[in-house]
């Protein structure tokens, strides 16, 4: 009998037994199951188990995370169960079918957007401190800009539209190509597509609405004309000709031989899917989206606006948890297509600000519990400029009452925002920094938005935090020299991580952990992955790499290796840590492609020796992130584990950890 046969009983009868199991198989850390019936299975009653470190449903899969030793658990499990595991993608693809059309659609959209919103946040960025040079008089009795009287400062302006123009402009270009990525096809057969969508052949978008119908430009076949008009900023239309041609070319491909395949399929495919953009396609797509923005813009600026800014203020953060919060990205880009901007992104802001807020709130009633607050602290700096999942998910959730003065705060700041006609004129940086983003003359309403947000839902949370914490975790001190300094915590952990440098020479290997990776160190907050972020699995720190190895951290034996996804390591230290290096997140589905073991399991190794290789360049192409996790998976002996993150480390030298 197995280590683990007892909780893999238990495991499989709290999971709804075998007949509730369509596939099941497992990643470095957790088990990953495509239930079903997902209702039948008892959460409460699985995360009380010992061996197990918590659970959440993503994307169709039920995984309930085990930790370094899930390889182990996982064979006594199918042992008990009496079934075989199959692949990762086998269990993605079992997983679909929990997924309703809609969740189906809100996924798709997601995957489609995120390659792209780097881009579209710097284009924000940038029209932003364009507008602040170009158009705010604040010169000669304001009656100039800065461009007005300075050369330099109108060339910078204009030299900064080459992004701009890029970004905005020409995204139908991106969202051709990343769904062709997404759906495994020829992506630059869709970025040939996209460049048909904004050639600058064709009358440009922006212009069509000053231009008069009998000097529009048009093909002329003789039966018909076609009008010739570009779809610059254009969201739906690039969708719509994208799937179209995704489609013809697996049409194709099916059916045409082999030996001609390489001429016909991407022949036919794009040139119908071309046609039907420009004769059909296009000309619908243009008039759903702008159908959709004028509602949307008819709820923020008509006479219940302030009805709809509440509503949209109370429920973003709940669509967050949905995941349907993607969708507004796309109403967002043609909101800023048809209007010149987007009242809807600045209560996108603000509803982050709020949840950011409600965890300072926490920070305040918890300040006397340094283990609550290494998690809160990195959770509210990280939701203020904009990632939200740690704030949301490993904080006001799991307290409730935090999730729902945030809410509250976002409402109000929503209705002032909508009442105001705060416009931003792209997407931005969903926090703080998105203050950059909102078109000059709206800039004060928004900061006075911003305050809004953070002094209710602070207020909200430590007024019903009070009676609702226990006592002992609360200190009834009000001093305001303390709430200063709690916003100040993040100053001081930049002052520690500087400090660090100094105090390397003097640690001996066995009381710290070096830098496992060249590259940026950062919190566990900033990481982007649920279960990380949240530190479900440990405490730990991360690295976003400028090299392409990972080096032990210590002197450790590899205990645990992935032989078939080849993305993490599981070391021991001789005083009984445990510790996970993982590279990427969620490139266990690569399958090992990129990545190659230096070492074996049971090896001896000593601090700097390489662990694993992986091509950077890979990862990045499967659409994953290469940030790389170290965590802390078992203390062992140790206590009193300090991180360092905030700074530029260097391999095998910089100390990212130290402990006793």
């Amino acid at each position: 009998m197995g280590k683990y046969a007892e909780d893999a009983k238990q495991l499989l009868r709290l999971v709804g037994g075998k007949e509730n199991i369509a596939a099941v198989s497992h990643c470095m850390t957790r088990m990953r199951f495509a239930l079903v019936e997902p209702s039948r299975a008892d959460v409460k009653a699985i995360e009380a188990m010992k061996v197990v470190k918590g659970s959440f449903t993503q994307s169709g899969q039920f995984q309930v995370i085990i930790g370094n030793t899930v390889a182990d658990f996982y064979n006594d499990f199918v042992k008990e169960a009496g079934i075989e595991g199959v692949s990762k993608d086998a269990v993605k693809q079992a997983a679909k079918k929990n997924q309703n059309v809609l969740q189906r659609l809100i996924a798709a959209l997601a995957e489609i957007f995120a390659p792209l919103i780097p881009a579209i946040i710097t284009g924000g960025l940038i029209l932003g401190f364009r507008n602040c040079i170009d158009s705010m008089y604040l010169f000669e009795d304001g009656t100039k800009t800065l461009c007005d009287i300075s050369q330099f400062w109108a060339g910078i302006d204009s030299f900064l539209w080459l992004i701009g123009e890029a970004v905005f402009h020409m995204l139908p270009v991106g969202i051709c190509w990343s769904v062709t990525r997404k759906m495994g096809t020829t992506q630059m057969l869709g970025i040939v597509l996209g460049l048909t969508l904004v050639s600058g052949q064709l009358l440009n978008a922006y212009a069509v609405a000053e231009t008069a119908a009998a000097d529009i430009p048009k093909w002329n076949f003789g039966a018909f004309q076609v009008n010739m008009i570009g779809y610059q900023g254009q969201v739906l239309p690039a969708i719509l000709a994208a799937f179209t041609l995704v489609y013809l070319e697996k049409f194709f491909r099916k059916i045409t031989p082999q030996v001609i395949s390489m001429i016909v399929v991407p022949f036919c495919s794009l040139l119908i899917s071309v046609m039907a953009a420009h004769f059909v396609l296009g000309p619908i797509g243009w008039q759903i989206g702008a159908a959709i923005s004028a509602l949307v813009f008819a709820g923020i600026t008509g006479t219940f606006k302030i009805v709809f800014g509440a509503a949209f203020g109370i429920v973003y953060a709940p669509l967050v948890i949905t995941g349907l919060h993607h969708m507004s990205n796309a109403i967002d880009l043609q909101l800023i297509a048809d209007f010149g901007g987007t009242m809807l992104w600045p209560m996108i802001a603000l509803s982050n600000i709020a949840q950011g807020s409600a965890v300072l709130g926490m920070i305040w009633l918890q300040r006397k519990d340094p283990q609550a607050q290494e998690v809160n602290v990195p959770a509210c700096i990280s939701c203020y400029l904009g990632v939200t999942e740690p704030a949301i998910f490993g904080v006001n959730l799991k307290r409730g009452f935090p999730f729902v003065c945030g809410m509250i705060g976002s409402g109000i700041a929503a209705v002032v925002c909508t009442a105001t006609g705060t416009t931003a004129n792209a997407i931005g940086v969903g926090g703080i920094p998105g203050i950059l983003s909102i078109q000059p003359q709206f800039m004060a309403s928004f900061a006075i938005c911003m305050a809004l947000a953070v002094v209710i839902s602070f207020l909200l949370t430590v007024i019903v935090g009070k009676k609702r914490l226990q006592a002992d975790q609360i200190n009834e001190t009000t001093d305001l020299t303390e709430i200063a300094a709690v916003t100040g915590t993040s100053a001081a952990a930049g002052v520690m991580a500087c400090a660090m440098r100094e105090k390397e020479t003097n640690q001996s290997s066995s009381d710290k952990l070096t830098a496992f990776l060249s590259g940026k160190a950062i919190p566990l907050a900033e990481v982007g992955d649920g279960v990380f972020s949240e530190g479900i699995m440990g405490d730990g720190m991360a690295i976003i790499p400028e090299n392409d190895i990972v080096y032990a951290p210590a002197d450790a034996e590899v205990a645990v290796l992935m032989p078939e996804s080849r993305h993490a390591c599981g070391l021991k230290l001789e005083n009984g840590m445990e510790v996970l290096l993982h590279i990427g997140i969620d490139t266990v589905g690569m399958n090992g492609d990129g990545f190659e073991y230096l070492v074996q399991e049971g090896q001896k190794v000593s601090a700097g020796t390489p662990l694993i290789k992986f091509d950077r360049t890979k990862i990045k192409k499967a659409g994953h992130p290469d940030v790389t996790v170290c965590i802390i998976t078992e203390q062992g002996n140790v206590q009193n584990i300090q991180f360092y993150t905030g700074m530029t480390v260097r391999e095998k030298e910089t100390t990212v950890a130290d402990f006793k």
